[in-house]
C-alpha cells in the first residue's frame, strides 16, 4: 500500500492534473463571459473552449519529455498517446456530437404537438473543434513548462 501512496510525489502526473483542471476552469470562465451566467455543470462536462483533454495529454507528455528525455521511447510513447486522445478529441467525438445534433432536431421535428418521446436528448457537446484542441495543447506545455522546477 506505501507504493500507491508514492504516486502523490509523482510530479509530472500532478502537474498534468493540474493542467486539466486549469483547462476545466478556463472553460468555467469562458462560458461566463460568452453566455452572461454561471453554470457549474461546465466543470465537469466534456467539450468546450479549452480542451482539458488536450491540456492533460499535451501536459504529460511535456513533462515526460523534461524528465526523461526528449529522445526517450517513454516520450515517444506519451506523444502518440497525445496525438490519439487529441485527434479523437476533434475527430470522431466531434463527428459524435454533430450527429446527436441532428438526431436531436429531427426528433424535435418529428414529435411536435401531443406526440410523446421518452428518450432523453442525446449530448451533443462532446467533441471540440481543432482551435480549442490546438489551445488546450498549448495550454498544456505551457503549464507544464511552469512546472518543470519541480520536476
Amino acid at each position: 500500500m506505501q507504493e500507491f501512496g508514492n504516486i502523490l510525489n509523482n510530479q509530472v502526473l500532478l502537474v498534468a492534473l493540474v493542467a486539466c483542471l486549469v483547462a476545466q476552469l478556463l472553460k468555467l470562465v469562458v462560458e461566463l463571459t460568452k453566455e452572461r451566467k454561471f453554470n457549474f455543470r461546465t466543470l465537469v462536462t466534456t467539450g468546450g473552449m479549452p480542451s482539458a483533454h488536450s491540456a492533460l495529454v499535451s501536459s504529460l507528455a511535456a513533462g515526460v519529455g523534461q524528465t526523461v528525455g526528449w529522445d526517450s521511447p517513454e516520450f515517444a510513447l506519451a506523444t502518440i498517446f497525445a496525438i490519439i486522445v487529441m485527434y479523437d478529441a476533434a475527430g470522431v467525438r466531434q463527428a459524435a456530437g454533430k450527429q446527436a445534433r441532428i438526431l436531436n432536431q429531427i426528433i424535435d421535428e418529428f414529435f411536435q404537438g401531443d406526440q410523446k418521446f421518452n428518450e432523453a436528448r442525446l449530448k451533443e457537446l462532446l467533441g471540440h473543434t481543432p482551435f480549442q484542441v490546438i489551445v488546450g495543447s498549448i495550454l498544456g506545455v505551457a503549464i507544464s513548462c511552469l512546472g518543470e522546477p519541480y520536476y
